[in-house]
């Protein structure tokens, strides 16, 4: 399953609909695939956090490693970015919840 897939069946379980209903022809996490494009479209450019967190791996990569030291550096960085990301997003909330709070 593609992190595309997985991000639509949990938009779709998010709204409390059932991921593999297929009434309408199509499974209805298919219908939230949109969204989750326009989400991925608005990250395509890194914070500031997340490109300091990637480029703590980067700095250790070095031509003599195999094509899978790469390969898993890659993934490493998409990783450890993406933690980035999701901290930012849970300070942002905390930061929502405290301004929202009476």
């Amino acid at each position: 399953m593609t992190p595309i897939e997985k991000a639509a069946r949990s938009l779709c379980i998010a709204h409390g609909g059932n991921e593999d209903d297929a009434s309408t022809g199509s499974p209805r996490w298919t219908a939230y695939l949109p969204q989750v494009l326009a989400v991925i479209e608005a990250l395509h450019e890194p914070s500031d956090g997340m490109r300091e967190a990637g480029s703590e791996i980067i700095r250790h990569v070095g031509h003599e490693e195999s094509d899978f030291g790469h390969q898993s550096d890659a993934a490493n960085v998409w990783r450890f970015m993406m933690d980035a990301l999701h901290q930012d997003a849970r300070h942002i909330m905390a930061a929502d919840m405290t301004r929202a709070a009476p």
